[in-house]
Order: structure tokens, then sequence, then C-alpha cells
């Protein structure tokens, strides 16, 4: 009886079904690094190939004739045998997984890989196919006999019905495991781990057809009408801060997670003694050589930290729904600062992040933005002792970065993306536990100030390095904060913290506040400036210090340091604050004393409205430029189309390291200025326990 099922057409479906499978759980463990962190993850990633199989091979089962349906069969089960294995080749030399895109582009593959395909066949590949041969051979030599009954239409579609099903759970189980990993799409690495190959290239191709509809309607008429809208609006700037930054390098610190409150904050051990949450970032915000913000906003939506990216390089919003780097970084036209930098002013461009590259799909996107290198977690040395989920501690990344920062000609505009204050805030080594916790009943919490002064010392070491090594007096150096790290659903629990006896919606609004310091050694200017404003107004900013006039650039944001600006920040959402009071969802609240004052004071109420209109406009302009593509159709900024098939990120330093010797003793690097001497051994780091047994003597 069983022999006979296993002749039978739903026999030979079974086979093809557990041997792609095998080969799937194969790959994942043998060619893929998708990192598991819990037993859920495991689970997922033992069923996620099963069900698509099952949806694309139950195909077959509908076709009556025989000979049709056992080669309809084989070639669906050979394809997603060769689709598998093009994407172990292409991730072994990218680390990432095919698109749409890439595969559609052939000849962009070809380049890519090259005549390194050979060198990155390895032996064991030969496994992907050898079933394929074998089930050939079989069918062929009649040792698989073929069934000449047909599936019943009804038992087909049950198999089909079944298959989606089971997809249906394994969505529900990724969703649960990573909330918004359909919407938000994180990383093709996360996608492939919680749905499987399958279901991810049927997903992205859903996205690129989305993408491709929205750009072919587009026309240079809808970019030009998006031109007038914004000449209409006043673009303030400060004639007193015009180039005093000029020709400095540029550095950016990403404070991941930090709220604004973060400042100046305290806790208090068990022993009732208070100590400073980020005494280094504290001492920076109050400098005289600094420009700080009090009532500088995050601005992101489901993009997080992806979405701040795009603002402070581009003055534009991310997207109305889902990651603009992940759907639309590697496609779309930018006027973003590392390729204004480049070609205006010459300076090299860089980032830094100890996490995959294509998280967030950084290497594609950061190609469009105009970096000439990105040092991802390939360039890094990273181990359980040193990395979470995601990626290098702060301490190790910094330090390891200098063996690479060294290197760049300056100018240079380098952005460093530290991760280790972030959710779940209790991921330290064990080396840099002892900061006090706080208690609200919510672990998560609870380790958020412990992360946060982590991540202070590490900046603090940083700096150090750069006044070591010359750098400091040459940069001028950003820190900023991306988005919230405490979420709505939990951040009511601090209330006690703040010395509240409730938390309110406007608190919540307030909460959204995060830390920009923008430090120049050297002036004395610097002050605390309360201005409202938010991350699609640094890249203006930061522009007219350098000294560059951005009239002609499609900026949504207005320079921060303006007497004359608009005060008004727009909310991926629709809310907005202003000057003197906040919008949420309808109900406006007085900034200065929380009160709503939707019946107290209905012209407040009239007037808010009205600029809600604006809000909703420039974030209409945003989408418009964005799911448009509309920069390719502009010309008035004078940047020259980013030519991505020259950029390569995988041997970065060595590109930096011919620079330097074809320069010779014109070389600004670092290493160069220190007589081709590293300056790796200037920065000094020391752990938690060594900090405090310092400090106790």
């Amino acid at each position: 009886m069983t022999k006979h099922k296993l002749n039978s057409r739903f026999g030979f479906f079974l086979l093809l079904t557990i041997l792609l499978w095998a080969k799937n759980l194969f790959a994942y463990s043998v060619d893929f690094d998708l990192r598991l962190d819990n037993a859920l993850q495991v689970f997922i990633l033992l069923i996620n190939p099963i069900a698509t199989t099952m949806l694309f091979l139950s195909i077959f089962l509908f076709i009556n004739r025989t000979c049709p349906a056992y080669i309809t069969g084989y070639l669906i089960y050979l394809l997603l045998s060769i689709l598998l294995f093009a994407n172990v080749i292409y991730y072994q030399e990218f680390t990432d997984f095919l698109t749409i895109d890439t595969i559609l582009g052939a000849g962009k593959v070809a380049n890519g890989l090259g005549e390194s395909a050979i060198r990155l066949f390895k032996p064991h590949h030969m496994l992907y196919f050898l079933d394929c041969v074998v089930v050939l051979v079989l069918l062929l030599l009649k040792k698989l006999p073929s069934d000449t009954r047909p599936v019943r239409a009804r038992f087909a579609f049950s198999v089909m019905v079944a298959s989606l099903l089971f997809l249906s759970g394994n969505i529900i189980l990724a969703e649960t495991s990573r909330p918004g990993l359909l919407t938000r799409t994180f990383s093709r690495d996360y996608l492939v781990k919680y749905l499987g190959i399958n279901a991810y290239t049927v997903y992205d191709g859903v996205k690129t057809y989305e993408v491709s509809q929205i750009r072919a309607q587009a026309s240079p008429n809808d970019m030009e009408k998006l031109v007038e809208k914004l000449r209409q609006q006043p673009k303030e700037t400060n004639a007193e801060t015009f180039g005093i930054a000029k020709d400095k390098n540029i550095i950016y610190v990403h404070l991941e997670s930090a709220h604004q409150f973060l400042i100046d904050y305290k806790v208090k051990d068990k022993n009732d003694e208070e100590h400073e949450v980020m005494p280094f970032v504290n001492s920076l915000y109050h400098n005289n050589s600094s420009f700080s913000f009090d009532n500088f906003y995050h601005q992101v939506g489901a993009g997080k930290t992806s979405d701040a990216e795009t603002l402070l390089e581009n003055s534009l919003f991310g997207l109305n729904q889902g990651a603009l780097f992940s759907q639309l970084g590697g496609k779309n036209t930018f006027n973003a600062a590392p390729a204004l930098l480049d070609q205006k002013l010459g300076y090299t461009t860089a980032a830094f992040h100890g996490n995959a590259g294509n998280f967030w799909n950084r290497n594609e996107t950061y190609k469009k933005f105009g970096y000439q290198h990105f040092f991802d977690s390939s360039y890094y040395k990273i181990n359980d002792g040193n990395s979470f989920q995601y990626g290098l501690h702060d301490k190790p990344f910094f330090q390891q970065s200098v063996k690479y920062m060294e290197h760049l000609q300056q100018p240079f505009y380098a952005k460093f993306l530290a991760v280790s204050n972030h959710y779940p805030f209790s991921e330290l080594p064990d080396t840099e536990l002892g900061f006090p916790n706080v208690d609200t009943g919510d672990s998560t919490i609870d380790g958020y100030f412990a992360t946060a002064n982590y991540t202070d010392t590490a900046i603090k070491e940083f700096f150090d390095y750069l006044k070591a090594s010359g750098l400091y007096e040459n940069s001028m150096i950003v820190l900023y904060g991306d988005h919230y790290g405490i979420s709505d659903s939990r951040i009511k629990k601090t209330k006690e913290l703040f010395g509240k006896e409730d938390w309110t919606t406007f608190d919540t609004m307030q909460a959204q506040k995060v830390p920009l310091i923008i430090h120049i050694p050297g002036q004395d200017k610097g002050t605390v400036n309360h201005t409202y404003g938010g991350q699609v107004d640094l890249l203006p900013t930061l522009l007219n210090m350098i000294g560059y006039d951005s009239e002609n650039l499609m900026l949504l944001g207005n320079d921060l340091l303006s007497s004359n600006r608009e005060q008004l920040v727009a909310f991926r959402n629709g809310n907005f604050v202003s000057k003197d009071y906040s919008y949420h969802k309808g109900d406006v609240y007085d900034n200065q004393t929380g009160e709503l004052l939707n019946f107290s004071q209905p012209e407040v109420f009239e007037e808010a409205k009205e600029v809600k209109k604006k809000v909703d406009e420039q974030l209409a302009i945003s989408d418009q430029i964005n799911n448009g593509d509309l920069l390719r159709f502009y010309h008035h900024s004078g940047l020259n189309p980013v030519k991505t098939e020259q950029i390569s990120y995988k041997n970065s330093l060595d590109t930096l390291l011919n620079i330097e010797k074809k320069l010779g003793d014109h070389s600004t690097s670092v290493f160069s200025t220190n007589g081709g001497r590293s300056t790796e051994e200037l920065y000094k780091t020391k752990s938690y326990e060594e900090y405090a047994e310092e400090a106790s003597k």
C-alpha cells in the first residue's frame, strides 16, 4: 500500500517537497548566515520552506495528462532548485539575497560575479543538483513509475488550500517573533529567515511591481509642479553661522534610540547616590563650542533608523508605509549629502556600521546616496563576546573603525552608526555591567539607562582618540538621536522616573524629542537653542555651516539656526508640533502647560487645522518625490547621477591605500600626516569595571 502511494502522482509531489525542504535547510545551515536568537526562530526556519514548496508544486497536480504533469512537476522542482542555488552563489559574493531587479538585470549580476563565479563554486554545491540528476534519471529509466491516473481536482485544490493555510500560519508565527516584518522590511536576511527563499522572492516581486507602476506614471512635469510649490515656501538661513565649519571634516555620531530626556538625567543606585546617565554627552551639550537643541524631534516612520538617515542626508521623509531604504533605496535617484559633498566640495565619504551591510538594504542605498566607502560587519572582528543581534557593541566598534578612518582623505564626511543602546537594552558584555538599573517593572525599560551610559563612555573614548590623532580640531562632529527608544506602549511606565503622577498623550509627544548636538571645536558661539525643529532640518543647517548655498536643492527642511524660520515639525503620521502647541489626531495641546485647547481656546484649534494642511502638503511632496523617483527629472541641483556601478564596498581599505600611494606627499589622510604610521595605538579603551576601579581610588 505504501509503495503504491509513493508511485502515485501525490507520492511524486511528496518526494519533491521533501527534497526541496532538505536542500533549503542545508543552505540555511551551511551557506547562509541567518543568525538565530531563540527557539521560535529555529522552529520557523525549519518549517518555512514547506508551505511555498507545496504551493508551487501543487500546480502540476491539476494537470490530467501524464507526461505534461510529470514534466511540469519536475521543471518547477528544477527552477526552485536553481533559484536556491543562485541565491547561494550570490550570497557568497555579496552577503545578500537576489532581488527581482537583480535577476532581471542579469548583466549586472554577471558583472558583479564575473570570473569569480567559478572560484565561488565549492564541492558541496553539487548537492544542490545531485538530487535533480537522480530524479531525472529515475524518471527516464522508469524507476519512478508514471501514474497515468490524474489527481482529482478536489484533492489538488485541497493540497493548494492546505499549503496556503500553512503559509498563513508561518506568517503569523513570523509576525509574532518579529512584528512589522512585512511592513517595515528590515532586511532580506530577516525575510528569508522567517519566510524562506521562495516567499521572499514573491514578496520582492510584488514590491518591485508596485514601485515600477508608480515610477512609470511619473513625468518631468510632476517635478516642475513640486519645484514651484517649494519656491513659494520661505527658506531662511543664518548669515552669522554661514561657513563657520568650512572645509572641516564632518563626523556623524549616531545615538541609537536616544530620547532627549537622557540629557542631564540622573539615576539613583541602591544607596540613593545619583549617577549621570550620559556625563560626556552632557558636557558636549553644554559646551560653548556646541550648537545644541532641546526641542528637536525625530520624524521617522516604520523605517526607524533608516528613515532617520533618509531625513538627515536628503531632507526628505521616509515612506508612509514600510522603509524607503528597503523599497526604493536601491532604485531611486537622490541628491544626498554624500554625493553633494563629494561632487561639489571634494569630500571623501564613508559610512561605518558593525552590522550586516544588507540590513535596511544599506549596501545598495548607500551607493545611491553617493557613499564611496561602506565598512560593514565584514570589516570588523566580531564574536559572541563583543556583539549582539544588531551588531558590534559600541566600544569595539569605534575602536576597530579607527584603522579605516585614518586612511580617509581629508576633508571627509563619515557616519558612525552605534547600536548598543538598542532594544532590548539588556545585552551588554559582562565586563560592561555595573551601571544601576531602574525599577519600573518592565525589564526592557530597566536596562535602558545602563546601555545609554555604555554608549556615552564609548563616545568619550572616540573623542579622546580624535583629539590624540589631531582630527578633533579640524572636524565638525554631529551627534543625533535617530528615534525613540522606549515605545509609546511602554513609556507610560516611566512616569515615576520623571516625577509625574500621570502620563498623557502630550507627554508621549514630548518624548519624541531626540538629542542634536553640532560640536565645532574652536568656535565659541555655541548655545542651547530652543527652536522647534526636526531631522528634516539638519541637512540645510549643516550645509549653511560649511558655507554651501543650498538654494537649488530640493530640501524640505530649513536652517535650524535661522531666527525667522517657521517652527513647524511634521511627523510621519500627520501629527505635528509648532512653537506654541502640539497636534495629535485632532487634539491640540499647549506646549508650555500640556493643557488640551480644543474647547478652552477654539481659535487655536481652528488655526491648528490650517497648519495641518501645511503638514499634509509637506508629507505629500516628499511622498511624490520618493514614490515617483522624481529627482531623476530634476537637473537644477548641478549634481551628476551617482555611477553606482563604479562603487564597490568589497575592498574599501585597499582602495583607500591605493589612493594614499598615488597621492604620495599630497595625501591628507591621518595615516599620511602621521608619517605613514597607524594611529590605532592612540585609541584607549577600558571596561566599566576598570573605570569604576579608577573612580574608587
